[in-house]
Order: structure tokens, then sequence, then C-alpha cells
């Protein structure tokens, strides 16, 4: 038994190395790994730096104003020659202006999160672009089979931002997943380092997306004081609340505390939003309001001792993926 696990992990390490992986192929990228479309901390350098990499970059444009997504889009152009792709979150305004400058740039990769697949899945496809959609249950990747989508990303209840209301660990989602659906799958949630990746893939998965690692970064656009308390985080700093509004993993703050103090005294959705107002992400992660601000971020921060270059965080990730070896038993 424990020759034919190693003997298919060796088999997935070359294939991934020799390009020949339905990610990979899929996205015309050397390695699947997808860098999360993070608001943020997704711009141009992030995606750009990714892409050149290997993997594929995502531009965050529910961070953005459409002038600044466009802005964005043409200096990614401008910074790679290789594959990069927009995540658009659904439950954000602005939607159709969003997809018609991603379709006016030509645009190759969209990932879709936070609604429905078949929003805008068949638009986008008719227009010869290639789509994935996130979502944290084996009910909702079986809907994006149905709506079409060229691949499925299953996030686990660990990772940071939006997130699944079932908090089904991405462990349990994935070979879930797997079983239900034959669509190209990428795993998320959890995942900063190269065993963590072919955990993953062992596990059913064709490839990876990844936040938390990229967010400390030196090209992530997020506040440095921000991506300093992401390296300082231990286990249990997070916490999923705001179940009653969307789901979020944030960091136990100041303000997170006041959202704590609501639920003591009654589950009152209108007294959340209101504690919410506007702009509170913006303030946390891009502004560096650590206190006041909200901040969203993985579990997985706890393994995130540092602040680096992308391409150092790439050569780790391959690194340990191939280090990473099958106990015998």
């Amino acid at each position: 038994m424990s020759n034919f696990i190693d003997f298919n992990s060796a088999k997935k390490l070359q294939a991934m190395q020799e390009g020949r992986n339905r990610i990979s192929e899929l996205f015309n990228i050397q390695y699947p790994i997808i860098q999360a479309g993070m608001i943020w901390h997704s711009g141009w350098r992030l995606a750009s730096a990714v892409s050149n990499c290997g993997g594929l970059g995502l531009i965050g444009s529910a961070s953005m104003y459409p002038d600044v997504l466009r802005e964005n889009i043409q200096k990614c152009k401008k910074a790679t020659d290789k594959p990069f792709g927009v995540n658009v979150a659904l439950l954000y305004p602005n939607l159709e202006e969003i997809i018609n400058i991603i379709l006016e740039e030509k645009v190759e990769i969209v990932f879709t999160s936070a609604g429905s697949p078949k929003t805008y899945t068949e638009t986008l496809q008719k227009e010869g672009l290639k789509v994935a959609h996130v979502v944290s249950s084996t009910k909702f990747a079986m809907k994006c089979e149905d709506a079409g989508v060229d691949a499925v990303v299953a996030e686990g209840f660990e990772a940071g931002g939006h997130n699944g209301r079932e908090e089904t660990t991405t462990f349990c989602l994935i070979p879930n997943v797997k079983n239900h659906i034959s669509k190209p799958l990428i795993a998320a949630g959890g995942i900063a380092l190269g065993s963590q990746m072919k955990a993953a893939m062992i596990l059913g998965a064709d490839g990876v997306q990844i936040g938390s690692r990229f967010a400390a970064t030196v090209e992530a656009s997020a506040h440095e004081n921000w991506k300093k308390k992401i390296t300082e985080l231990n286990e249990g700093d997070t916490h999923l609340t705001l179940k009653e509004l969307a789901p979020v993993r944030m960091v136990k703050n100041k303000f997170f505390n006041e959202l704590e103090e609501i639920y003591n005294v009654g589950r009152n959705s209108e007294s959340l939003i209101a504690a919410l107002g506007r702009a509170r992400a913006k303030r946390g992660m891009f502004e560096g309001e650590l206190e006041d601000g909200e901040l969203e971020i993985g579990q997985v921060s706890a393994l995130i001792n540092d602040i680096l270059p992308v391409e150092m965080v790439f050569s780790n990730l391959l690194k340990e993926f191939e280090d990473a070896k099958m106990p015998r038993f």
C-alpha cells in the first residue's frame, strides 16, 4: 500500500513539473498554483509576480472601482506576458461594468465567487474566457458543474475572508467534492506550505488556491502594518463570524470584540450592519488600522512568520512539495 501511495505522489510531482496537469493545461501555466484574488491585497504587482513565477495571478476586483480595475489590468499586461485573471465577487456592486471592462481588456480567465455560478459563466465563455467558481460545499460544487464552469474551487472553513456557513474543513471538503464532480478541482483554505499542497492533491485536488501566504508578500498591496501583523498571529487568533450577513474569518481585535458584544445582547442584523459601517476592511488591511479595522486572514496565518517576495514563496512551495515524504506503514 505505501509503495503505491509513494508512486502516485511521485507521479503527481512529475506531472506538475512537466505541465501535465489539468489545472496547468486549462490555464496554460507552469504550476497548478493560483493566488487568491483577495480584496486590498491582490493588485497588479502581486498578480503579475505570481504569473511570472509560473502560477496564476488574480487581480481582486472587489476592492477596486471600475476605473482602478482597468488600470490594474493594463499594468498587469505590461508586467507579465503570462496568463493572469480577475476575481469577481458577485455580491459587490458595479458587476455589469466590471464584466464589460474584463471583456474590453481581453482578460482570458475569471474566477467568480459569492454568488451563483450561472450569473456570468455562459456570458464569459461565449467570449472565449475560462471560468472558475469558488464554493464551500459539495452541493454548490455540483451546481457549478451543472452551470458549465471550467473549474471548481472548493474552499474549506480554514480560509480567510468570506467563507461558508457549513464550517466544513478542507480535508473533509476536497475528497467529497472529488467524488461528486468531474471538472478540474482546486483546493483552497489552509494551504501555505508545499506539504499542504501535496496533501490537497493526494486528496483529489488538481491544484491549489493560496491566499494568506501571498497576503504576506512584498508585492501584496496591503498596508505594511497589516502584513507584519499576519506574521505575529497564532492559533486561535482568527474566528469565523457574521454568519447572519456573509460569513467572514477575521482577526480578533477591538472591532471583532465590538461585534461580539452585539452578539451578547442579541443577534441583531441591523446592529451588525451598523457596526460594520463603510470601508472597515479598507481601514484595516489597506490603511493599517489594526484595532478598528476589519482584518481578514486564514487560520494558516499561524504558520506564516515572514514577509517574503513572491519569488521566494514559490521557491519554498516547490521545494516543500518535493521534500514532503509519505510515511511507510
